[in-house]
């Protein structure tokens, strides 16, 4: 089995980080595993375009991108990191619509 499809194979947070050896407190996940999988979605699209060919370069990346997604949640909580829209929603807006504006 390839590297691809061994990925394909891995389902929850703790799969991933169980798969990349990476230790993990288990109360971290169990409150932030899709942000933890969604934050390391986030930095393995942005690494895309630099990503080599090689299985065993991409299994290095894939590690440190999964440890930084872990510890982003470690250092801080899902509001504050704002991984899904649903916490982006509730952010000041700067629109000011003046009432001149408004026609009635």
């Amino acid at each position: 089995m390839n590297f691809e499809e061994e990925m394909e194979e891995l389902e929850s947070a703790e799969d991933f980080l169980r798969y990349f050896e990476l230790a993990y407190e288990p109360s971290v996940v169990h409150v932030n595993r899709l942000h933890i999988l969604q934050r390391f979605h986030n930095y393995l699209t942005q690494a895309a375009e630099k990503m080599p060919a090689d299985d065993d370069a991409k299994k290095v990346i894939y590690k440190t991108l999964l440890a930084r997604a872990y510890q982003d949640f470690v250092e801080s909580n899902a509001q504050t990191e704002k991984v899904f829209k649903v916490f982006k929603m509730g952010e000041e807006s700067n629109n000011f619509v003046s009432l001149s504006d408004i026609k009635l």
